[in-house]
C-alpha cells in the first residue's frame, strides 16, 4: 500500500493503472475510520482493480473553527486499517498541497443543498463540492463510495456530479451501526461512555417512530421525535424534517411522495457533539 501525500504524485501513480484500463474506486474520508468507512472500502476493493482512499480533513466545509480543531485525528491507525482492508492508495494531502491558493469556486444546487445541513452550517456544501471535486479531478474514479448515513451529502454530490459532468459512478452504501444501534460516526470518539448510552436513544427513537408514523400524520411524528428525544437529559434536537426522499423537501403528507427519509441532528454530550443519522419510512 503507498502513502501518497500530493495530488501530482497521485497522478503519477495512478497513470499506470489507467494505462492498463485497471477500474479505479476512490473512497473520500476525513479519516479517524470506523467500521463503517471500513464497509466502504471493502466494498470498493471488491468492485474495483485499485481503491484509493482520501484521508483529509477539509477545513471550507467546516463553518466552526473549534469543530475543525476538535475533529479526531489519527493517520497511523488509519492507515493500518486501510492496510488490513486491501486498500491499494491512501491519499492523505496537507491543506497547502490541496488547496494550493483560496478556491473561490461556488457551488448551488438548490433547493437540495439549501435545507437542513445547508441552511444549519452555511457554506458547508460548497466546501464539501469543492474538495470532492478536487479529489475527482486528482483520482477520476470510476466509482465513488458514501455513507448514507450523510444523506443529503450524496444527493449533493450527486447534483455536483451532473453539473460539472464527472464520468463516473456514485456508489451509496448502508448505514453501519454500533450494536446499541448509533450510527458509526469519527464524531463518536468524543463521547464519554454515558453519553455513547444516552446517543443510542437518538436510533431507538427514530425506529419507535415508524410505528408511530403509522397511525399519526408527519407532524405528529415530527413532533414525536423532537419531544422525546429533547426530554433526555444530555440531547438537544437540532432540526428534524421529513422529506421527500429525492428532493429533500419536508412534506406534510405521506402520501404526497413514495420516497419519505427522516433526517435529524442532535447535540450529544457537555462538549456537545453533534450526531446526524436519518430513517426511511418508505421507499
Amino acid at each position: 500500500m503507498q502513502i501518497i501525500t500530493t495530488p501530482v504524485a497521485l497522478d503519477q501513480a495512478l497513470a499506470a493503472e489507467r494505462e492498463a484500463q485497471k477500474t479505479i474506486g476512490l473512497v473520500p474520508t476525513m479519516g479517524a475510520l470506523h467500521a463503517g468507512h471500513a464497509s466502504l472500502v471493502s466494498r470498493s476493493v471488491s468492485e474495483n482493480d485499485v481503491t484509493v482512499v482520501s484521508v483529509f480533513v477539509n477545513p471550507t466545509q467546516f463553518n466552526d473553527k473549534r469543530d475543525l480543531d476538535s475533529y479526531p485525528r489519527n493517520l497511523e491507525a488509519d492507515c493500518a486499517l486501510l492496510e488490513s482492508l486491501g486498500a491499494d492508495i491512501v491519499f492523505a494531502p496537507t491543506v497547502e498541497a490541496a488547496y494550493p491558493e483560496p478556491d473561490t469556486r461556488q457551488f448551488s444546487y438548490p433547493p437540495i443543498d439549501t435545507v437542513m445541513e445547508g441552511g444549519k452550517r452555511p457554506g458547508h456544501f460548497n466546501g464539501v463540492c469543492q474538495i470532492v471535486s478536487k479529489l475527482f479531478q486528482w483520482t477520476r474514479p470510476d466509482r465513488a463510495y458514501f455513507g448514507e448515513k450523510d444523506f443529503q451529502q450524496i444527493a449533493v454530490i450527486r447534483a455536483m456530479v451532473a453539473d460539472q459532468g464527472f464520468q463516473l459512478e456514485l456508489r451509496p452504501c448502508p448505514i453501519v451501526r454500533e450494536e446499541s444501534g448509533l450510527a458509526m460516526s469519527s464524531r463518536n470518539a468524543l463521547l464519554t461512555a454515558d453519553e455513547r448510552k444516552t446517543a443510542t436513544n437518538i436510533y431507538a427513537t427514530l425506529q419507535a417512530s415508524k410505528d408511530f408514523a403509522k397511525e399519526h400524520t408527519v407532524a405528529e411524528t415530527h413532533d414525536y421525535v423532537v419531544s422525546t428525544l429533547n426530554a433526555i437529559n444530555g440531547l438537544e434536537v437540532e432540526y428534524y424534517e421529513i422529506v421527500d426522499g429525492i428532493t429533500l423537501q419536508p412534506i406534510s403528507d405521506w402520501q404526497e411522495t413514495a420516497d419519505v427519509v427522516g433526517c435529524i441532528t442532535v447535540y450529544c454530550g457537555v462538549r456537545p457533539v453533534r450526531l446526524i443519522d436519518n430513517i426511511r419510512y418508505k421507499g
